[in-house]
């Protein structure tokens, strides 16, 4: 008589053997892409937690990003040229700065449904909500000449160009943007600035309503 392990044709031996090796193939044909994913999630995690640290660091933060766009420019004045790049990084700047001095809501909605700005001096002192936080606003500007001082060892995007022409261009866009921007805080009453920020509200109002 045959032993019962063999009645069945394949010895139970044989049959975790089999199970075994389908599960260590499949773990070997997704380890890569697993080791890659976690190591991804982990310097996100890292990179995250570094510039968490910085939040309350203002001032150095901010002398950390001058030093960036001194690199920056020192590069682009040694090997003359990429000015396009240096373009394109000062129009992102201007979005930047007009996202940085406008509130978060729209003033024109805010008055027609009772928002948050205040319009008279006897309203009361409310904090402004900016559109685009500052921490934000750094880190952007750190990005943006950080992306541009990579692309600068790129030749492809050496396009030759007049600056001169780009750079009055440029200043044209900030004069009229700005401009812009100030008759907008003017016609809806609000200072975008943190410093003094009681004194510069109260002298914003008292100027909008003499106008």
């Amino acid at each position: 008589m045959e032993p019962a392990s063999t009645a069945s044709g394949v010895p139970p031996a044989t049959s975790v053997t089999t199970a075994d090796d389908n599960l260590q193939s499949s773990d070997s044909s997704s380890s890569p892409a697993d080791a890659v994913n976690r190591l991804i999630h982990a310097v996100t995690q890292r990179q995250q937690h570094l510039l968490d640290k910085t939040v309350p660091h203002v001032l150095y933060r901010w002398i950390a990003c001058l030093c960036v766009v001194l690199i920056y420019f020192v590069r682009v004045y040694f090997v003359e040229g990429f000015y396009i790049i240096t373009y394109a990084i000062g129009i992102y700047l201007l979005n930047l700065i007009i996202a940085f001095l406008s509130p978060q809501e729209d003033p024109e909605a805010s008055l027609t449904t009772g928002g948050t700005l205040p319009t008279r001096r006897s309203d009361e002192y409310r904090p402004f909500v900016r559109r685009l936080p500052e921490f934000k606003f750094w880190l952007s500007i750190v990005r943006a000449f950080t992306i541009g001082f990579m692309m600068t060892f790129f030749e492809v995007f050496d396009v030759p160009v007049f600056w001169p022409i780009l750079l009055f261009y440029w200043v044209m866009l900030f004069f009229l943007t700005m401009r812009k921007q100030i008759q907008h805080m003017i016609k809806y009453r609000y200072v975008p600035f943190s410093f003094g920020k009681k004194v510069c509200y109260v002298f914003m109002l008292s100027f909008t309503e003499q106008v």
